[in-house]
Order: C-alpha cells, then sequence, then structure tokens
C-alpha cells in the first residue's frame, strides 16, 4: 500500500501500527523509531505523526505512481545499487559516513547500511516528500527484517539539494572516511525550468561562459554536473571516495573543467552501464568513481561495469590537449593544432515549417502543404546532414529563404524589392514571433543566424555534426548559385575549386580520421564541433601528403565527378595555411 504517496509494506505497516498508540507523544514516536531504524527524528513534526496515525487507518491508499521522467527522475533499482556498494567494499571502500545529495527512494542508502559494516553516520537529501517518506519506510523494514545490524546515526532530510548547506556536514565528519554516493538527476537545467521546476539551482552562469556561448546551448547545463561539483567542491578536501551514476557527458566535462578547477580527486574511474536494462531509457550513462583529498588527476579509465576487466581505454588531458583515446591520440598528435581556416555553422532559423521548401511544378510547397510563388533571389538549395552521405554534393533536395546576408542586417528591403516573398514571410509573422531562442529578441523581423560572407562561398567543404562518421564532403554550386547548410552541418569555404578539392583530399585522409577518432566522444550529443574541427591543423597534415598521392586523389576525383580540379595551385594553397592569417574571407579573395 502507499502513505503519503510512498510504497510501505506489510511488515513495516504492521510495526507502526502495533506501535503508534494515540497517546504516544512525538518526542517518544521519535526515540522509539530512533531505537530501532537510527534513524534520527523519524517524524520531523507533530503533523507528520498525526497524519500517519490517518493514513493508517485510511483503505484508500492505493495511488498510481507519479511519471517523475521528466524531471530527470531514474531510481536506482535496488540490484543495482546494492552491486555498486559491494564492488565498493571490494575496492576497499569501508567508510564511515555516506552522504547522498538526492537519496530518492533509499535505495542506496539501504545499500550502503546492508554492505557498509562500519557506517557511523548517514546523510539523506531529498526534495520530493513521497520518496522521504518512502526512504524512511525502506531503511525501517531493513532494521525490523535485521535487528541487530549496526544501527549508524542516519538523518534523511527533505530539501531541496541547491539550498542544503553540505558545508555543515564537512564540517561535521572532518577526519572521517567518507563516501558521497547516489544518482543525481540526469536532465538539465532548461529542461526543469520548461517544467516550472523548483528543484533548480540560482540563476547563473557557473561555468563562465560569455557572450553568446551563454545564451545558445554552452550555458545550458546538467543537473547531475552541477552537484557533482558541488559535491566536490565541499569535500575535496576530506578523506574519502564518490561515486555518482551520471550521464557519460557530465563525466567528460568534469574532467574537462579538471584543467581549470584542479579538484583533489584522484583514481578516477567511468564504469559504462546499460541504461536501457537498468532505468529503461536510452542514454549513455556510468558510474562515476573517484578518491577524494587526491593529487588531483586529469585523465579517466574506463571501464565495462559489468565485467570489472582491464581498462577499455583512458581519455583526458595530454599536456594541453583534451582527448577521447590517450593510446591512439599518440599516432595522430602531430596534426592537432590549429586550423588557419575558421569553420562555420550552417545557418539557423528555428522555423522549418514556413522557412524550409519542396520544390514542386516550379512552385514551392512547405511542409504545413502550403504552395506559394516566390521570387527566385532569395531562394537557396539547402543541406542537412543526412544529404552529406557521397563525397561531393551539388543538388539539394530542400530550398530555403536567405534573408539576411549577415547577422542583424535589416530586412525592411524585402517588401519592396522582393514582394511576393515580403507576403509570404508577413503572413507568418506570428511562428517567427514564436521562436523562444533568445538570440532573435530585438533583431529586424525575419533574422536568420550563422549567416555571413562565408555563406555565399561557392564551393564548401563539409562535415555533419550530428553523424558520426569521418567523412567530409564537397558541396558544389547549383547552378552558380551556392548551396547552403542548416545549423547541424561545418564548413570552410573557398572561391577556388582548387582549394576547396585540397582541403577535402587533406581533411579525407587517414591521418585526420585517426586524429578525430582520438579526439570525439562518440556518445556526444554532436560528434564533431567546431572546436574539434579547430584542432586539425591543415598546414602540418599537408606536410604528411606527396605530390604524388595529391595528384592520384585528384585524378581520381576529376574522373569520378567531372571536376576539373587541378594540382596547379598547390603552392600557393600552402602559402596560405603557413602565414599568421586575420580570417577566412579575406584569404579567398
Amino acid at each position: 500500500m502507499k502513505i503519503f504517496e510512498a510504497y510501505i509494506s506489510p511488515i513495516s505497516r504492521k510495526f507502526i501500527e502495533q506501535k503508534l498508540t494515540a497517546n504516544l507523544s512525538l518526542s517518544d514516536a521519535n526515540i522509539l523509531f530512533h531505537s530501532v531504524s537510527g534513524i534520527a527524528s523519524f517524524f520531523e513534526t507533530a503533523t507528520d505523526l498525526e497524519e500517519l496515525k490517518e493514513k493508517l487507518l485510511s483503505t484508500s491508499n492505493i495511488l498510481k505512481e507519479p511519471d517523475r521522467t521528466e524531471y530527470g527522475d531514474f531510481q536506482t533499482n535496488s540490484h543495482l545499487a546494492i552491486t555498486v556498494a559491494k564492488y565498493l567494499s571490494k575496492k576497499g571502500n569501508e567508510p564511515d559516513v555516506v552522504i547522498e545529495p538526492t537519496c530518492g527512494k533509499g535505495n542506496f542508502i539501504v545499500a550502503a547500511l546492508k554492505t557498509f559494516k562500519t557506517l557511523k553516520k548517514v546523510y539523506g537529501i531529498e526534495i520530493y516528500r513521497p520518496y522521504v517518506w518512502e526512504t524512511k519506510f525502506s531503511i525501517l523494514d531493513f532494521y525490523i527484517e535485521n535487528p541487530s545490524t549496526n544501527k549508524p546515526i542516519i538523518l534523511i532530510s527533505h530539501y531541496n539539494v541547491f539550498d542544503f548547506d553540505f558545508k555543515a556536514i564537512a564540517s561535521e565528519v572532518s577526519g572521517q572516511n567518507i563516501l558521497v554516493i547516489g544518482n543525481p538527476p540526469w536532465v538539465t537545467n532548461s529542461m526543469l525550468g520548461g517544467l516550472n521546476s523548483s528543484n533548480l539551482p540560482a540563476k547563473s552562469n557557473f561555468k563562465k561562459h560569455n557572450g553568446l556561448d551563454s545564451i545558445t546551448g554552452k550555458g545550458n547545463f546538467d543537473i547531475a554536473e552541477y552537484i557533482t561539483m558541488i559535491m566536490l567542491e565541499t569535500f575535496q578536501n576530506q578523506n574519502g571516495n564518490i561515486a555518482l551514476l551520471v550521464k557519460n557527458s557530465v563525466i567528460k566535462n568534469i574532467i574537462f573543467d579538471q584543467k581549470k578547477n584542479k579538484y583533489k580527486i584522484g583514481n578516477i574511474e567511468k564504469h559504462c552501464i546499460d541504461s536501457k536494462k537498468e532505468f529503461n531509457v536510452s542514454v549513455d550513462a556510468a558510474l562515476f568513481l573517484g578518491q577524494l583529498n587526491a593529487s588531483p588527476s586529469f585523465k579517466c579509465n574506463e571501464f565495462d561495469f559489468y565485467k570489472n576487466s582491464k581498462p577499455l581505454l583512458s581519455f583526458g588531458w595530454v599536456e594541453e590537449k583534451f582527448v577521447s583515446n590517450i593510446k591512439t591520440y599518440v599516432h595522430s598528435k602531430d596534426i592537432d593544432g590549429d586550423c588557419p581556416f575558421e569553420w562555420r555553422q550552417g545557418l539557423k532559423h528555428d522555423c522549418s515549417t514556413i522557412m524550409e521548401f519542396d520544390k514542386v511544378n516550379g512552385h514551392y510547397l512547405n511542409s504545413l502543404n502550403e504552395e506559394t510563388e516566390l521570387e527566385s533571389d532569395l531562394v537557396y538549395g539547402i543541406l542537412k546532414s543526412s544529404d552529406l552521405k557521397n563525397s561531393i554534393v551539388k543538388k539539394s533536395r530542400k530550398y530555403t529563404i536567405v534573408t539576411q546576408r549577415k547577422v542583424g542586417q535589416e530586412t525592411s528591403y524585402i517588401r519592396s524589392a522582393y514582394p511576393k516573398t515580403y507576403q509570404y514571410l508577413l503572413n507568418h509573422q506570428s511562428s517567427f514571433d514564436a521562436r523562444k531562442s533568445s538570440i532573435y529578441k530585438g533583431k529586424p523581423s525575419f533574422s536568420i543566424f550563422g549567416i555571413g560572407d562565408y555563406s555565399f562561398k561557392p564551393f564548401k567543404v563539409v562535415i555533419s555534426g550530428l553523424y558520426k562518421t569521418y567523412h567530409f564532403t564537397l558541396v558544389l554550386p547549383d547552378k552558380k548559385k551556392p548551396l547552403m547548410l542548416d545549423d547541424t552541418c561545418y564548413m570552410l569555404g573557398f572561391d577556388k575549386l582548387d582549394y576547396a578539392v585540397y582541403t577535402l583530399i587533406l581533411l579525407n585522409s587517414q591521418q585526420t580520421k585517426e586524429l578525430l577518432q582520438s579526439v570525439t566522444f562518440p556518445d556526444a550529443k554532436r560528434t564533431f564541433t567546431k572546436d574539434v574541427l579547430m584542432r586539425i591543423d591543415l598546414s602540418k597534415l599537408s606536410n604528411q601528403l606527396s605530390l604524388d598521392k595529391l595528384q592520384y586523389e585528384i585524378e581520381k576525383l576529376n574522373t569520378q565527378y567531372s571536376l576539373n580540379a587541378s594540382i596547379d595551385n598547390w603552392n600557393s594553397f600552402i602559402d596560405q595555411l603557413r602565414p599568421a592569417v586575420s580570417g577566412q574571407t579575406t584569404m579567398f579573395v
């Protein structure tokens, strides 16, 4: 049955019914339950005590458990919790104190009580009141069935983790061996904000992102990452360990930020779990382990949680470079530097139903099945990640309206120069106004983003940021009109076909593939980002390409795709790679 929306076993219910007599005071009730369960202040208030008595008399306590997965609430099952605890014990972890910052239903706490025989104190913090009660009932269950087992002092607090004073705990347990354990929410701050959740930290740019980064994605962060950082900052000087179930991206970010944070955590390990099996969700997640009060470590060894064998790989910092596979990186590190050309992202409009079209009988058809006639000047073919399967692309499936040639350009010119296009856009003004991203605030009507001189270069070398294929594509103009890319793609733009072909050959080399495999994370939302691509040093890469190999690759592309590329401009291309230059747009004019 359920009480306070929390499951209570028949054993605990029977015990409570027998012990909670009508005249039992709050003080006496807490003394009694503490003696049995170790929980200090089982009833926080007299109201809690009276409500529990009342609920036990009610027969209508069967309630459907609310679905809290949208809050990133994936409760750790008892088997996984006990497996983690036993693994930690096998590694020699015998804590005096266990701290769980988001204890949920209490499975990790019960696992700790079953596993660690020297525990003196347990702290559990949980914002969701039904889970607070379920944790207490679970602990009570355990001690009713195992009355002679060691009983540490157990404090279960109904509290928002972001408001809780963990420094007070650090002070109380100073000098003792601690274990920070748990499974913090697998959700981002923006997702919780969209759900109007109160379980959010105070509004802050806690990673100190600047300008555009802070409002276009990098300012978004994982709640579990934030909690992990709180734990590391608070307890890094305590003897003990940390063991948290988090998304893989959180572990990667923690190791990446170690370069500047230098938390006193060593022997860092990532043990990959099967989230589908454990939580029935398709999320890449792992157990993050580390030793506190240790020399800061800047790398992480990755294991299979279930096989517990040798490390699969190690990732982290190699001197000043962050890599996904330290062992394989040594073979490609020579070309890890700075790209002399600036990689750009494709255009962004956040209005695909209105701004993207199929072409049918000379007219344009949007996804609302509206057929419209538009002037051709502002209509360009646009490619998405799924269109980049071949080595060379020169036609598009989709079309888009390009309202600006640079970000922030006034769009009022469309009204007089392109009346049909203007009327179409005006008819859908509400769709543009409904765009949520703050990048459009204060911008002209029908604004787009990710647009500049580079967008109109006739020849582009492109890669999808989403797909996990280490393959670059040459995009050619369609009827002398450049093709656009959407914002899932990254590109280099060129005025000369030869330069684009040379770049394509260099980027599709085995050396480049090996570098990218060593510095990208396959479970990342975007395998390739601008930061990653800017690490490909084309100048150093060109030194590894012989003229014979270059000539062979050019002739192969010419034959297969009817190009007219030549090796004649190779030396001038090399000259462009080596000097320090101010920007790509001046480089290829």
